[in-house]
């Protein structure tokens, strides 16, 4: 490696209106430096800017022009990010799916998009085989060698020239299509513009916070899957800063430790589902963190106890980040300051608007409330999505003409600023006239002994309307009764939140993205009821 590029070098986001010009800047600034490594693989910045100029190239050259969409369905690759890149620098916009969907729920999200062109994983060559009889006019190309007669990405790339294809790309034009995980109907796909997904990163970059410092000695583990903004989104970041991003093919709880003492990786991002599975691995206290700076974490509450072991063991900064596929991932963070091994206020918030990020919490009206009142939370930046793909009336609803973008989460600010998430408006569970926030309820109960996991739903009451219903996994080795893990939660929350019946189960049951899948859950007890509400 040239030894100059191992000094820091300030970034300047100026020179980056564009996706497509982060490769082109990085291939100038550090071409030497590693961008990203997968399975042995490895790629400097310079060749990151020549992959993805031919991948731009063999788009124009296979009929592809502005605005039309591509889809990805596989694990993460460094691939990827040269076909997403490539993709930006001709104006072609990305689609990636999730690789768990069924073969129906693929067809829908590639027919939605109307994507002509579609990127398959080894590990989902079933899928799109499947769905390929009802699409006819649908390219398709294996991202790795296969026995299906589909030309393999590499060779599609190396046959177009490494020259710059020149294709004028404008900050609000659309860069990728995220869809949403589609917990109720069909999944939306959110519109991301190059501006949404490089703006709050310049804002950030200008604030000066520790925890989102970069420089050219770290090293990014990309572990979330890419179909959605926090394996995407993280990937993005680490180029953009001209880190060396370590990708790996899917969340492997048993890896993550070996990435981290083999790759030296200083900054990862998880959701708390992925945290707890890494810290409870037997061999969790005996690894080598000392390169470990920060651990990001988010999409997903985590309960206090689980973020105190984290702290414990991994021994390093931790920095909560709230957001969603709509803002284009974090706009408000917790800062490690604020994270107590011995607990504080602070720690139970979702913390502070990034920079250039607007919060304000509104009722159903629209009103703004005062501090302290629970109500929706409204975003105002500038990582708002465009909207969504072909709904202009969800787009209306979500985002309104004020520029105001509705999140769905329920939530309040405190004197200080911090917002503080209560849960999904519509998880809110009513029982006698009381409003209960499941993750208010799930923390209570996370501290018990002999709990590994909780979710909490609401269930019909004949009294109350609702009543309180927590979901547990119980520790191996252990077994509570129902009664003990109320009486605990009544001892960390009022009796009227605490749960008034538990059920145990193996596992819950989740998407992706780690979320708990409550819809699911509620499901069996709502059965013949002509609404989901009492």
């Amino acid at each position: 490696m040239d030894k100059s590029n191992t000094a820091a070098t300030a970034i300047d986001f100026d020179q980056m209106p564009t996706l497509g010009d982060v490769a082109r800047y990085q291939a100038r600034v550090r071409p030497d430096q590693l961008a990203l490594v997968f399975e042995g693989r490895e790629t400097t910045y310079a060749e990151f800017d020549r992959h993805t100029n031919q991948v731009a190239n063999a788009l124009v050259a296979a009929g592809l022009t502005k605005g039309q969409r591509i889809a990805y369905l596989g694990k993460n690759s460094d691939h990827y990010f040269e076909l997403m890149f490539g993709a930006l620098k001709a104006g072609v916009v990305i689609a990636p799916i999730g690789w768990r969907l069924a073969p129906p729920e693929v067809a829908y999200i590639v027919g939605d998009s109307d994507a002509v062109m579609l990127f398959v994983g080894p590990e989902v060559a079933d899928q799109a085989a499947a769905i390929a009889p009802d699409l006819p006019n649908l390219k398709i190309v294996a991202m790795e060698p296969n026995d299906r007669g589909w030309p393999t990405f590499e060779a599609w790339r190396d046959a177009q020239p490494d020259s710059d294809p020149g294709v004028a790309i404008d900050d609000t034009d659309i860069a990728v299509q995220l869809y949403t995980s589609g917990t109720t109907g069909r999944p939306k796909g959110a519109m991301l513009m190059h501006r949404n997904l490089l703006g709050g990163r310049k804002l950030a970059a200008a604030a000066g916070l520790a925890w989102n410092d970069w420089g050219p000695e770290d090293v990014s583990l990309v572990a979330m899957p890419v179909s959605h903004i926090g394996g995407t989104g993280w990937g993005i970041v680490g180029l953009v800063n001209g880190a060396k991003g370590v990708v790996a093919r899917e969340f492997d709880p048993f890896k993550v430790l070996d990435f981290i003492e083999q790759d030296r990786i200083s900054k990862m991002f998880m959701v708390p589902a992925a945290l707890q599975i890494v810290v409870r691995q037997p061999r969790a206290r005996e690894v080598d963190y000392s390169r470990l700076k920060y651990i990001l974490y988010g999409a997903s509450p985590i309960p206090l106890d689980l973020l105190r072991e984290c702290m414990e063991v991994f021994g390093c900064g931790f920095c909560q980040q709230y957001g969603m596929t709509e803002t284009t991932g974090t706009i408000v963070y917790l800062p490690p300051e604020d994270h107590d091994p011995a607990g504080n206020a602070r720690m139970r918030a979702a913390g502070l608007p990034m920079p250039g990020v607007e919060i304000k919490i509104i009722d159903d009206a629209g009103n703004s409330l005062p501090t302290g009142e629970v109500g929706e939370v409204a975003i105002r930046s500038v990582a708002n999505m465009a909207g969504y793909w072909k709904l202009p009336e969800a787009t209306t609803a979500t985002m309104g003409a004020d520029g105001w973008l509705r999140s769905g989460d329920a939530g309040y600010l405190d004197a200080d600023g911090y917002l503080f998430i209560h849960d999904r408006v519509k998880d809110m569970i009513i029982s006698g006239a009381e409003n209960i926030y499941p993750a208010e309820v799930e923390s209570a109960v996370y501290g018990h002994p002999d709990v590994a996991e909780v979710a909490v739903i609401g269930v019909p009451d004949a009294q109350w309307g609702e009543a309180v219903k927590a979901i547990v996994v119980a520790k191996p080795g252990t077994n509570p009764t129902p009664a003990d893990i109320i009486a605990f939660a009544r001892t960390r929350i009022a009796a009227f939140k605490a749960p008034k019946s538990v059920d145990f189960i193996d596992i819950l049951p989740r998407n992706p993205s780690g979320k708990i899948l409550r819809r699911e859950l509620r499901e069996p007890f709502w059965a013949g009821h002509t609404r989901r509400v009492n």
